[in-house]
């Protein structure tokens, strides 16, 4: 069960990777633009729940929240190192739940302008969205990486542990 989330988020990320530098070069909507985002809000989610369950597997924390914002809040008190790509994340869905409007549409400016609150738009062009990819791409390598870790420590107080008895 634990291996299924391993390659998920790394999936997410092909995905997103392939609409960023194929899909939206030819046409150029915010439809692609909104999917993509989606895959990237997809990406933190999956990490998250991955890191999570490996956290608790192994005694770190005491249960994982069935919801993806709680999830979120649990891996800030665990990890309080991730903040900054949890705040993309905020951003990500902020973007993906606010109602938008469409620039430039099929032109090379494409832009999916996102009214956040009355006060507050937020812009995203393919610039914008190079730079969220990129910066889940690191999230969901940082976790990789977090896990890998969690497990290879656990694994060497089990050997430990065998060699006491």
């Amino acid at each position: 069960m634990i291996e299924d989330f391993l390659s998920d988020p790394r999936e997410e990320l092909k995905r997103a990777d392939h609409s960023i530098y194929v899909t939206l070069k030819y046409t150029r909507t915010t439809d692609i633009i909104k999917n993509i985002i989606k895959r990237l809000i997809a990406a933190f989610e999956l990490a998250t729940h991955r890191t999570l369950i490996i956290l608790q597997k192994y005694k770190k924390i005491v249960e994982v929240s069935p919801t993806p914002r709680k999830q979120a809040e649990e891996i800030l008190k665990a990890v309080p190192k991730l903040k900054e790509y949890l705040r993309l994340y905020d951003r990500l869905v902020k973007i993906d739940q606010a109602p938008y409007t469409k620039k430039e549409e099929y032109r090379k400016n494409v832009a999916l302008i996102a009214q956040i609150t009355p006060e507050m738009k937020e812009e995203v062009n393919i610039e914008v969205l190079r730079q969220f990819f990129h910066k889940t791409a690191e999230f969901v390598e940082t976790t990789q990486l977090m896990c890998n870790e969690v497990t290879m420590v656990a694994m060497k107080k089990q050997a430990r542990a065998r060699k006491k008895k």
